[in-house]
């Protein structure tokens, strides 16, 4: 068992330091700061060392009995064991959301990602260690673990409620989660400012030339009215600015990650553990 301490303070690290010295099978990883869900993720499967492995979050929503079921399908030849909520905790509006997220992540990025799938996984080792050689700085393992292909399964659960404490899953983390996601296995974003900025650009010439032909008409007598003029250069203007920052906005977001990859940043740091490494400082 590996426990990886995602920079708490609430003393999880002290009661993990004593069952590790009650049980030599029970190890842990400490990280230097809290370096967000898929960080923590990234850092056990690194510090892993088995033929499987078996990502569980520590609240008791994953349910341990569903274990030896994972491992007989891995047992069968499936290199890869997921699982999916057949009940959601969930409701409302952050429900929504989150359905949102997973159709609009699989219709953008191809993937065949569906509403409930989690991070409740097996992974056969050669897997891990393809993901791991991945050189990619922002990480969507969810997305990742799909498109390395492999053998894979589904496996269904009732998702349980929470043992102890309260989500540290913000809303913002949500919305970063969910960029993530969509940023790291889709172009399409750009792809749609450049159809929008064609679209705009064709009514554009359209209504410009419409405006030449009333003028055009005016100089042979006829009484055509033209537009006043000041409200359709309003409109146009801001119609225009508006989908400009949004395209620049998407751009953004694609250099932004480029500028994280190229500082060649760790995704985690450890600063202690169980194995005595010391501080270790790992990108993959």
């Amino acid at each position: 068992m590996l426990f990886v301490d995602n920079g708490s303070s609430d003393g999880s690290l002290q009661i993990i330091k004593k069952l590790s010295q009650q049980d030599p099978r029970v190890r842990y990883i400490s990280l230097s700061r809290n370096f967000g869900h898929q960080g923590a993720l990234f850092a056990g499967l690194s510090y892993s060392h088995g033929d499987a492995v078996i990502m569980m979050d520590a609240d008791l929503q994953h349910p341990p009995f569903l274990i030896p079921d994972i491992v007989r399908l891995w047992q069968e030849g499936f290199e890869v064991v997921y699982t999916k909520k057949r009940n959601h905790l969930l409701s409302g509006w952050r429900l929504r959301q989150v359905q949102m997220f997973y159709w609009i992540l699989s219709k953008l990025s191809g993937l065949k990602l569906s509403f409930g799938q989690s991070d409740f996984c097996l992974l056969d080792r050669k897997v891990i260690d393809v993901i791991l050689r991945v050189p990619e700085y922002r990480k969507f393992l969810r997305g990742m673990v799909e498109w390395v292909g492999f053998r894979q399964v589904g496996l269904e659960y009732d998702v349980s409620e929470r043992y102890a404490g309260q989500s540290k899953f913000s809303y913002g983390s949500l919305i970063s989660f969910a960029l993530d996601g969509i940023l790291s296995f889709s172009f399409i974003p750009l792809r749609w400012s450049l159809v929008v900025g064609m679209l705009v650009a064709c009514v554009c010439l359209l209504y410009g030339a419409f405006i030449v032909i009333l003028g055009a008409l005016r100089l042979f007598g006829t009484d055509m009215p033209l537009p006043p003029g000041w409200a359709d250069i309003t409109v146009s203007i801001m119609f225009l600015a508006s989908v400009q920052l949004i395209a620049i906005g998407f751009l953004s977001e694609y250099v932004g990650r480029i500028y994280e990859q190229a500082q060649g940043r760790p995704i985690f740091i450890v600063k202690t553990s169980s194995d005595d490494e010391g501080t270790a400082c790992l990108k993959q």
